[in-house]
């Protein structure tokens, strides 16, 4: 063993370790070394391309997946890195060839198959595009069932997902992937029974699966059985206490059963808050600001449609972390966001809620997007599992927004079907300039607007630190 391999080899769990942990900047320090010791290694290319891609920084994340690849990597993985980093620099001819060359690797892989078949409709909005690529794959595992099902559920056409999960359950009844997207399906199409027992599938197929937990106590909310759904969800948080999505579930079935514990955890007034910025330095004011700002981000807005499994609907999402772009603009966006930020999480104050307990000596961003919603688009009602606060800045919005609730937040309104159906119980007029700031757990989403420019926002989730 050469010196060099031998130092590269003791960073690696280093690396590892850092990338875990979330502290990427830290971590690509380290792969980056990795690299220098061991220049002719492609498993090393691959690591640091794969990090260079989780960090946005897309142009060098192509240029080191194409030295993995010169030195003999043969990886559907890294064919997939390269594809995933294309994209990124708007490549998408080029992406859509690498995606193709990690399929012909490995004809069932099905992370490249979602990947490829993601790209294709958020370019055209055509599911049948989409679906192209994935007709003539075998399909002995059923995953790449369920990305078909999740394409048709994206182009709203639930009754197709239906059939199509119904014929490929016949082939493999104890696939608990399948059962988990039938499931969804059944929600989509209001069929109570069908969800549960779907879920209850899944659940009895994979008794260790999360997912598979989540699914029937949303399930069982759906049934009108929201004491059952809580016990569940209680058990669920014991194992995942910071799942944001658990928390979500508990507190739908709180609400259902009338219990108080719902409004002290989701209707403390103290829990949103709407800021406006102060103007940026550089700019004569906030709307000469925001104009820029809108420019810049209309840029990343390349797409005809939302990514899969998304809660976007008639509208696109940028695909990289905003918080790590190099635009001056959106640099001083971030840096004007922190004060109201800080001065959120200290207006909470103390307490053991699941909120307040988390607060730590600072935050950080994880995960920064930018949504651009058309005329008769909406945010689907959702929360963020694995964030603790989230957000949303408004930078351009149509005239529609005047009249109540065209294109407002909404708050409280489960993602999922109740029984019986809940309303939100507070809606926030968006103001461009403003940032609205609330809790990860707490369900949100947008209300349609008839017409008018399109609505552009900026959202983040944040993390204590």
């Amino acid at each position: 063993m050469t010196d060099s391999f031998a130092n590269a080899a003791q960073f690696i769990p280093q690396a590892r370790s850092l990338k875990a942990a979330g502290r990427l900047d830290e971590a690509i320090v380290v792969y980056e070394r990795i690299v220098q010791l061991r220049p002719e290694s492609h498993i090393a290319w691959h690591n640091y391309a794969s990090l260079l891609g989780d960090l946005s920084r897309f142009a060098e994340g192509v240029q080191a997946a194409e030295q993995a690849i010169a030195r003999g990597s043969r990886a559907p993985e890294t064919w997939l890195v390269l594809a995933r980093a294309l994209q990124g620099s708007e490549r998408f001819d080029e992406a859509d060839k690498a995606f193709g060359e990690a399929i012909r690797l490995r004809p069932g892989y099905a992370t490249a198959h979602h990947d490829l078949a993601q790209l294709r409709w958020m370019r055209t909005a055509d599911p049948a595009v989409a679906l192209d690529a994935m007709d003539t794959a075998d399909d002995p595992s059923g995953d790449l069932t369920t990305i078909k099902a999740t394409i048709l559920l994206a182009a709203d056409d639930a009754d197709a997902a239906a059939a199509l999960l119904s014929v490929a359950l016949t082939h493999a009844p104890a696939n608990p992937a399948l059962h988990l997207r039938a499931a969804q399906v059944a929600a989509h199409r209001g069929d109570a029974a069908g969800q549960l027992d779907h879920a209850t599938q899944a659940l009895r197929l994979a008794p260790g699966a999360a997912q598979a937990a989540k699914a029937v106590a949303e399930a069982l909310l759906h049934a009108g059985r929201p004491a059952d759904a809580e016990a569940l969800a209680e058990r669920l948080r014991v194992a995942a206490p910071q799942d944001q999505g658990v928390l979500a579930l508990l507190a739908t079935a709180w609400r259902l059963r009338g219990d108080p514990r719902y409004r002290t955890l989701c209707e403390d007034p103290a829990l949103v808050s709407t800021t406006r910025i102060a103007t940026p330095a550089g700019w004569r004011d906030l709307d000469t600001f925001l104009a820029d700002l809108a420019a810049a981000l209309r840029e990343r807005h390349p797409w005809r449609a939302h990514p899969l499994e998304n809660s976007v609907r008639r509208g696109s999402q940028t695909q990289e972390d905003l918080s790590r772009a190099q635009s001056p603009v959106i640099r001083a966006l971030f840096t004007a966001l922190d004060a109201p930020i800080r001065a959120h999480i200290a207006a909470l104050g103390v307490g053991r809620d699941p909120l307040r307990a988390r607060i730590g000596h600072d935050y950080r961003i994880a995960g920064a997007w930018s949504v651009k919603l058309d005329p008769g688009g909406f945010h689907t009602d959702h929360v963020h599992p694995q964030g603790w606060l989230s957000s949303a800045f408004y930078v351009s919005l149509p005239d529609a927004v005047a009249q109540e609730p065209e294109g407002w937040l909404a708050f409280g309104r489960p993602g999922i079907p109740t029984s019986p159906p809940l309303a939100p119980f507070r809606h926030i007029q968006p103001v461009p300039g403003t940032l609205a700031l609330f809790p990860s757990y707490l369900w949100h989403g947008t209300e349609p607007f008839s017409a008018g420019a399109p609505r552009l926002t900026v959202a983040f989730d944040i993390l204590p630190a």
